[in-house]
């Protein structure tokens, strides 16, 4: 677990002090000094939750730009190369130590070492900004990227508080120019604000309200816990971190626009994906992307010569998609789940190769009780509590198929489950492009009936924070 008190993007300090004066402060200083502000308030940003370990992120800022100028410099193929694996070396020691020494040193013990725990706190985000980093020195080495000459500009980009501690992942090239020679508009501005609000309603109304029924289902005994209330615990967590992180993400990329910035989308409605392999191009897209570009392509990606390398590329990319989640044999688990069914697809051609419309609805359904199922190892602390709760789905634990806490449940959260489901598909955003297509005046009618609609959300999210409602970000564990 990271230390500190996070200062959260969906809290009375960062929406009422910290934003304001940050956003204040920008737009009066000259343009050549709002990189090297915009800095500053990430770091103090990042120390405010991590205190010393902000000295890790310094760190890291300082080895991948002289790195990148030192192989910028550098004609020689070898050096290069070596230099690049010393970086990249260099990048993953420091995520080890911090994520995952305690990780090994507990299964060393377990074979019959006598190995001391170093309980050593997690950095917050180190997950993202040292996969964030390597993007770069690595762009570089390919010459797809310029190294960056000004260390303010890439200790921006490296910092940047908006995405710092869960992403998206931005990629250099994606965002160098913006660095540079970034334009800041009104209507970039007000998109920002737009998609902020957006988020932040994603966050506070419905994962945090859907997060208490997960943590209610959880924690019963599996006994205790009837069929359907285990279900029901299931498609809230599911949920939850659905709009928990894309929430993020898109207050995230709200605000990256209120300063300039365009980032990348990072969800795209995953849980209406047709088969396990779409709804990975949908969720968290952008670490997707970036195992496709770093691990999965410079193994040989699926052009390979045999189902077996294929085979073997896959399982390299989904353990390390499983291992960068956390240091626990759950999130392998997880990893080396998607490995097996997206393997199965690759290989079968499945659900392309169906004619008929009603065999994919059934592998829709497939899909989705597959991510559902992944999500238990996902949420549960252990192993152990993880197969204990799919015990309980299936009622294998001596467990009744509904009790009182059903009734209760869907009482007092029916609203949640069903705006949770009607916001997991583009519903209200396809119903806003047709109207606005029909006229001008229908366009005009929707953008100013927005208005009054993102203040009630605002309000509404409000008001639950000044109630102290349950608001934990998942997605800063890792």
């Amino acid at each position: 677990m990271f230390m500190g008190v996070v200062m959260l993007f969906s809290s009375n300090l960062f929406l009422f002090l910290f934003l304001p004066a940050v956003l204040f402060g920008y737009y009066i200083l000259p343009r050549w000094l709002r990189n090297l502000f915009l800095l500053a308030v990430s770091l103090i940003f990042y120390a405010w939750g991590t205190g010393e370990f902000v000295l890790v992120m310094i760190g890291s800022i300082l080895l991948n730009y002289l790195a990148a100028l030192l192989m910028e410099h550098c004609t020689h193929k070898t050096p290069r190369k070596l230099l690049l694996i010393l970086v990249v070396a260099g990048n993953l020691g420091i995520l080890f130590v911090y994520k995952y020494l305690d990780f090994c040193i507990t299964n060393l013990n377990l074979l019959g070492f006598h190995l001391p725990l170093q309980n050593i706190a997690l950095p917050l985000g180190i997950s993202f900004f040292t996969f964030q980093a390597m993007s770069y020195v690595i762009d570089v080495y390919r010459g797809t990227a310029k190294a960056q000459t000004e260390p303010q500009n890439i200790g921006l980009y490296i910092s940047f508080f908006p995405q710092l501690v869960a992403g998206p992942i931005v990629r250099y090239q994606t965002i160098a120019e913006q660095i540079d020679h970034r334009q800041e508009n009104f209507d970039d501005f007000s998109e920002g604000v737009r998609r902020f609000i957006l988020g932040f309603a994603k966050k506070i109304i419905l994962s945090n309200n859907l997060a208490l029924v997960a943590d209610a289902v959880f924690s019963t005994a599996p006994a205790e816990r009837s069929v359907l209330y285990a279900w029901m615990g299931a498609l809230a967590y599911g949920f939850q971190i659905l709009f928990d992180f894309s929430g993020y993400s898109d207050m995230a990329i709200g605000l990256g626009k209120m300063f300039g910035f365009h980032f990348p989308e990072n969800f795209d409605y995953p849980y209406i994906s047709a088969s396990v392999s779409e709804f990975w191009r949908r969720w968290h897209i952008s670490l997707g992307q970036w195992f496709r570009d770093y691990v999965y392509f410079p193994l040989g990606g699926s052009r390979v010569k045999s189902k077996g390398r294929l085979v073997w590329n896959l399982f390299v990319v989904w353990a390390l998609t499983g291992i960068w989640h956390g240091a626990s044999w759950n999130f392998v688990v997880w990893g080396l789940l998607y490995f097996v069914l997206i393997t199965f697809e690759k290989l079968t051609g499945l659900p392309k190769r169906f004619s008929y419309r009603w065999q994919k609805g059934v592998y829709r359904v497939f899909t989705l009780l597959c991510v559902l199922v992944g999500w238990v190892f996902f949420r549960a602390p252990d192993l152990h509590c993880a197969l204990g709760f799919l015990q309980s789905m299936l009622g294998l634990s001596g467990n009744a198929f509904c009790d009182d806490m059903v009734s209760r449940t869907f009482q007092q959260y029916r609203f949640f489950y069903l705006a949770a489901v009607l916001c997991s598909t583009p519903v209200f955003k396809l119903w806003k492009e047709k109207l606005a297509a029909k006229s001008s005046r229908l366009a005009a009618g929707v953008a100013l009936l927005s208005v009054p609609v993102y203040g009630f959300l605002l309000l509404w999210a409000v008001s639950f924070l000044m109630i102290g409602s349950h608001n934990p970000f998942i997605y800063f564990n890792f």
